[in-house]
């Protein structure tokens, strides 16, 4: 496996991590100091383009002025009450969340995954209150290849080998059907105690594997006609990421139950809310769940921010913009280690075609040798997803040390 040269300071960092950390995760050779807008520099002094963007967190670039304005001023007057009190901040968040997307309540939380158990949960609760579904009988239909985070709820239903060995036992109540097939949609609510069908408009940590027009649409048709719940996964492709405001736009559809996550803070602190109307959410009652930190002063004051920046600045717009550019600048590469190039947006992923199995890995590292910095997912995929700020130059900029960097792919 191919490893970039690595500086003294880099490598004392890197050592002390690898020493004092669990080992759970496998980064690129590199060592962040700060970053602006769609760059990171390391200790090195060292710029690179960010195409990660936190794994879709930072959409609004890094450390934008204006939520970093509106975090510094929050944070010096009162960041934490737990929702035993009222605080002045919740309310209006909460006004502003729903009606930007259209909801009756909001729940608010502070993981990704824990925005995901919320929506189970909530799903749960409305299939024994509303639907009549027998007790602990309820089912939730998920999809093959899903990535909705790894408490050992959310691994039950994950069909990632890494994720889920030597992690049981696993939560009963899933069915798993294969993405992107409404017919086996079809057949899987057949079953009269399913209560929610929860899927991924995208499946990003897959591949960005998009699927088919009209998916989603006649998801929601099925579920409707079923009395079935549709849960959507927008904590990744949601807020401007894939060039609209959420990816269920792109088909006007209208999840039942809405998971945001990641950009809702912009980077600066973990955010999540579960969005539904009063039928579901208020199945919920005082005591039945929730979290200290979920809806805390200072997230409150972050997300709202957050959220102004990529209605006012327009980012979903040029997320479709540059999205366009930087799919049709690669496959005029035209190289033969690209075998496709798939994205909605700018949620983006390359496909590479080599017989050596870490090829992307070592095409990543060559990316971050020339000032581009990506990661590889599930072996032969690199996703490309800089923040939704990046100019057409800076597009263009970035194509170059991508076609610059194939070459090193030469060899067997």
């Amino acid at each position: 496996m191919y490893e970039a040269p690595t500086g003294a300071l880099a490598k004392q960092f890197i050592e002390q991590e690898e020493h004092f950390s669990a080992h759970n995760y496998h980064p690129l050779p590199v060592v962040i100091e700060r970053a602006e807008s769609v760059f990171m520099w390391d200790v090195e002094g060292v710029r690179y383009f960010d195409f990660l963007s936190g794994y879709s967190s930072v959409n609004q670039g890094h450390c934008h002025p204006k939520i970093v304005a509106s975090c510094t001023q929050q944070v010096q007057k009162l960041t934490l009450t737990s929702r035993a009190f009222h605080h002045h901040l919740f309310g209006p968040y909460a006004a502003f969340i729903t009606s930007l997307f259209g909801y009756d309540k909001v729940l608010p939380m502070n993981t990704g995954v824990e925005a995901v158990e919320t929506a189970i949960k909530l799903c749960r609760k409305w299939a024994y209150e509303k639907k009549s579904i027998p007790s602990n009988k309820a089912k939730i239909i998920v999809c093959e290849g899903n990535f909705h985070g790894r408490t050992s709820g959310v691994i039950s239903f994950s069909t990632d080998e890494e994720s889920t060995r030597n992690f049981g036992p696993y939560l009963p109540g899933f069915i798993t059907i294969p993405y992107n097939d409404c017919e086996a949609l079809e057949k899987a609510l057949a079953d009269p105690h399913v209560a929610g069908f929860l899927v991924e408009p995208i499946q990003g940590e897959a591949g960005v594997v998009v699927p088919a027009f009209g998916y989603l649409n006649k998801a929601a048709q099925l579920c409707r006609e079923k009395q079935v719940l549709l849960l959507a996964d927008e904590i990744q492709t949601g807020l401007g990421r894939t060039g609209k405001r959420l990816a269920c736009d792109h088909e006007n559809v209208r999840p039942d139950i809405l998971i945001l996550g990641k950009a809702l803070s912009g980077g600066l602190l973990p955010v999540s809310a579960v969005l539904a109307d009063d039928e579901i959410m208020l199945t919920i009652k005082p005591g039945q769940h929730g979290s200290t930190y979920g809806g805390n002063p200072l997230a409150c004051a972050i997300a709202k921010t957050a959220l102004e920046v990529i209605e006012e600045e327009r980012l979903a717009e040029n997320a479709a913009e540059r999205g366009i550019q930087l799919r049709a600048g690669i496959k005029e590469i035209n190289s033969p280690y690209i075998k496709l190039v798939r994205g909605q947006g700018l949620l983006n992923a390359i496909v590479i075609a080599h017989p050596d199995p870490n090829a992307a890995w070592n095409l990543c590292i060559e990316m971050k040798n020339r000032g581009l910095l990506a990661k590889p997912t599930h072996g032969d995929k690199i996703r490309l997803a800089p923040p939704l700020v990046i100019s057409a130059a800076q597009i263009e900029e970035a194509l170059g040390i991508i076609r610059d960097s194939l070459p090193l792919l030469n060899y067997k």
